[in-house]
């Protein structure tokens, strides 16, 4: 599944790239999502009591995310959580990509 992301920096500039998600495995209820893009990031995210989550085992991060298709909120925690604004951002709007398809 392809998708398109986005960012603007600081000075204004915006810059615009592709990703694929090349694989979804379900394990009832928890996710493990195999995203290509400028790197390739393996993502889980899951439900708990406290709402959904996302852990990045590859930057040794995860945090709270919204709904998937939250790109502002998303994004920030993301970026905050690993502490890369280009691959925080892939992986929000890779979750953008997968609303539709799966449903918390």
């Amino acid at each position: 599944m392809k998708f398109s992301c986005s960012i603007t920096w600081k000075k204004g500039e915006t810059e615009s790239w592709d990703g694929v998600i090349d694989k979804i495995l379900d394990y009832g209820g928890l996710y493990e999502i195999f995203i290509k893009s400028r790197s390739s990031i393996q993502v889980f995210i899951g439900r708990s009591s406290r709402g959904i989550f996302a852990c990045i085992p590859d930057f040794r991060a995860g945090c709270h995310i919204s709904s998937l298709d939250d790109i502002f909120y998303n994004t920030e925690n993301l970026i905050e959580a690993i502490d890369n604004s280009v691959d925080g951002t892939t992986v929000a709007f890779a979750l953008r990509a997968l609303a539709g398809i799966i449903n918390f």
